[in-house]
């Protein structure tokens, strides 16, 4: 597996089936358009993502897991995306704030990237943090075969932390002979999504097992030095909790991409798919020392993976950065219009079409799912919104899920 940089490194973790922090490959761009920050070459590949097999995949620069893209918050940045791929594709910038033009929806805000054609997005982060990057067109193959990546948008004061570590969560769904099983079905979708049976973190799961048989995947953290866990969600479907089960006192410093005005202490935090996470703790100052990071689920935890306690030169900390608040405007909560969505399921239910075949019609906003959008058909919006105007927007989950 490779990867490629344009201007700037693209580092990632490599090695079929195993995964290491402390085994950074980089490579020459296969293709490079000039004049850009970074060039991502999507097309399809092969990798063993279980021993002895090879899996069908889809990947960014040739790799999996992809590249991560490094920002700086409040410089222009011009990414070109090459479609290799045999299908049509786009690039959202989830949770960035730009231009509408440049945020990959087809049909909606731009027309589709087509098998073959270069598209160049050019956008300034306003904000800083922790964001991700992904197709809108065909969502559920293109996800699923591994077309997710890691976004930091570096602060313009930067936060002196002695370690940040990106921890890219996603599984995989694949029979034993490595081949894919359904990406979904209407009995899945109905219970909270199809979810994968092969962990992933960082791309491919370690097939280095413990003596208990668990996956062990390990990231160095520096003796005494202040720690940032960036938790990227880019599952389809899966909600991780995250834990440190009361092994060291950790604090949550974002959500989102947005830092909290007061981190909060960290039990158990849930990460829904799409979402993110960055966690800070001072660590101990033990060498060789391990902590293990959890996703819980109910009163069990199960490993993700390791932290391990190594030599530093970094000073003893006894208090984290402290992150810099996002340009947000604050909202006029007394002018502030309300926007009610209701969340609704229809899984209990199996309506047909005219020709008496199922038609699954699951999740609903408002009683509408999204009717799909094509170059002649654009769905009506749930809600149109005003550039300057401020809204109270209202919630309401009456589904069985989370």
């Amino acid at each position: 597996m490779t990867l490629d940089f344009n201007r700037r490194q693209f580092l990632t973790l490599s090695g079929a089936g195993v995964l290491s922090a402390a085994c950074p490959v980089i490579s020459l761009a296969e293709e490079s358009v000039a004049g850009t920050d970074y060039t991502l070459l999507m097309k399809a590949n092969a990798v063993s993502v279980l021993p002895n097999t090879l899996t069908p995949v889809f990947t960014f620069n040739g790799s999996v897991p992809a590249p991560t893209l490094r920002l700086k918050q409040g410089v222009p940045i011009r990414i070109a995306v090459i479609n290799k791929l045999q299908q049509p594709t786009t690039i959202h910038w989830h949770g960035i704030r730009l231009d509408n033009a440049m945020d990959g929806v087809p049909w909606l805000t731009q027309k589709p990237i087509m098998a073959g054609e270069t598209f160049v997005y050019e956008f300034t982060c306003p904000d800083a943090g922790s964001f991700w990057y992904h197709p809108h067109v065909n969502s559920l193959e293109q996800l699923s075969k591994g077309l997710v990546g890691p976004i930091i948008v570096e602060e313009t004061d930067k936060p002196d932390f002695d370690e940040d570590i990106v921890l890219g969560l996603k599984d995989w769904l694949l029979n034993d002979d490595g081949s894919f099983k359904p990406f979904t079905s209407p009995r899945n979708a109905a219970r909270m999504g199809t979810l994968g049976n092969i962990a992933g973190i960082n791309g491919i799961v370690s097939n280095v097992t413990s003596a208990e048989g668990k996956p062990v995947i390990s990231y160095d953290i520096p003796a005494g030095g202040a720690v940032r866990l960036r938790f990227f969600n880019m599952d389809n479907t899966r909600v991780f909790t995250v834990s440190l089960r009361d092994q060291i006192d950790a604090l949550v410093l974002a959500a989102d991409g947005m830092p909290m005005v007061q981190p909060i202490p960290l039990d158990a935090y849930p990460i829904g798919a799409g979402m993110r996470v960055d966690l800070g703790f001072i660590a101990p100052s033990k060498v060789g020392q391990e902590l293990v990071v959890y996703d819980r689920k109910g009163r069990f935890h199960f490993e993700m993976c390791r932290l391990r306690v190594v030599e530093s030169k970094a000073k003893a900390r006894t208090a984290l950065p402290k992150l810099p608040l996002n340009p947000i405007p604050e909202p006029d909560l007394k002018q502030a219009k309300e926007l009610k969505f209701i969340f609704e399921w229809e899984g209990a239910l199996s309506p047909t079409d005219i020709n008496g075949k199922t038609k699954s019609v699951i999740w609903t906003i408002n009683r509408r799912n999204w009717e799909g959008a094509s170059k002649d058909s654009i769905p009506d919006p749930l809600a149109i919104l005003k550039v300057g105007e401020s809204y109270k927007i209202h919630l309401r989950n009456n589904t069985p899920h989370i």
